[in-house]
């Protein structure tokens, strides 16, 4: 018996994938939160020192946000083009930012055969999208406006930024962890103040328990990364379908771009989150999917064909 798919109204998704990147934000501010409680516990250190420490993160943090962009499309190879040598492609993006409101993005094209597009920036007013010569050569025209349509809707619906801010924090999270765990080498946090409080077998675990905190932390900040990516993904189909009012344009162009062979010979696993299908061969299985930053592309392609 053949399956059927139940009709979803765009809104309903929009509002949904939305709802759930916000609790998984909540989830992610208490993790770091409690990474830093945890390492003050770790090292020894009296509260009111304990945030300090973050300090020279955060500025690592902010160097980062405000050069990831341009690293992104370095490492791409995108160069950026005009409308006088890209006519088609820019009307295309050009059009669509009229539909949307949003301004015009750089353009960048990526000389490589196999199709795929990203958006990157830190606001609409900011923002970039690249697309390969092999999307500019397989896609017909409804298709390319999907595409294009998802990035855009990555850029106003601020994706972009928050993707940035998630890898940041992910980075900010490994590097408070490693930080903390190699001061524990060299005995930081055996202090005698720990040692004099009393009760030394309970010290001893709220000691073990703040330092299984602070290993574990960057693990869970990684697949709460890859799920919030997840669902800007499916928000950013959707959104791209109420912009074009065409759903299944952007459902036959991942199709194409899924079962595209040729690899993308300048993604790598710094860069594949940012583009609207993983370039990424992977063997499909429970665990790949639990460490993916996309969802898979048949489940993104019967939602968009389930849209009314």
């Amino acid at each position: 018996m053949a399956e059927t798919t139940q009709p979803t109204l765009i809104y309903d998704r929009i509002d949904s994938n939305r709802r759930s990147t916000f609790l998984l934000l909540l989830v992610f501010v208490a993790l770091l939160a409690g990474a830093s409680i945890a390492i003050g516990i770790v090292l020894g250190l009296p509260y009111p020192l304990a945030p300090l420490l973050i300090i020279p993160f955060l500025i690592i943090a902010a160097m980062m946000y405000y050069s990831s962009s341009r690293v992104a499309l370095a490492i791409s190879q995108a160069r950026q083009v005009t409308k006088d040598k890209e006519p088609e492609l820019y009307r295309t993006v050009e059009n669509l930012c009229i539909g949307a409101g949003l301004p015009m993005p750089k353009v960048y094209v990526i000389e490589d055969g196999s199709p795929n597009a990203f958006a990157t920036g830190r606001d609409p007013d900011h923002a970039a999208i690249a697309v390969t010569r092999g999307l500019l050569q397989k896609l017909d025209k409804l298709e390319l406006e999907g595409v294009i349509a998802h990035e855009l809707s990555h850029i106003g619906n601020y994706d972009i930024r928050m993707m940035t801010i998630v890898v940041v924090l992910v980075g900010l999270a490994a590097l408070m962890a490693d930080f903390a765990l190699r001061l524990t080498l060299f005995g930081a946090g055996r202090r005698s103040s720990n040692r004099g409080r009393g009760g030394g077998a309970g010290v001893a675990i709220i000691y073990a328990v703040a330092l299984l905190a602070i290993i574990v932390t960057p693990i869970v900040a990684q697949l709460i990364r890859f799920a919030i990516s997840r669902q800007r993904e499916f928000l950013a189909d959707s959104s791209a379908a109420l912009l074009t009012r065409y759903p299944e344009g952007l459902a036959r162009a991942l199709e194409k771009i899924s079962a595209d062979p040729d690899p993308l010979e300048v993604a790598n696993k710094a860069t594949a989150h940012l583009y609207i299908n993983n370039p990424l061969r992977e063997h499909r299985s429970f665990l790949n999917n639990l460490f993916s930053t996309h969802p898979p592309i048949e489940e993104r392609i019967q939602i968009l064909r389930a849209m009314t």
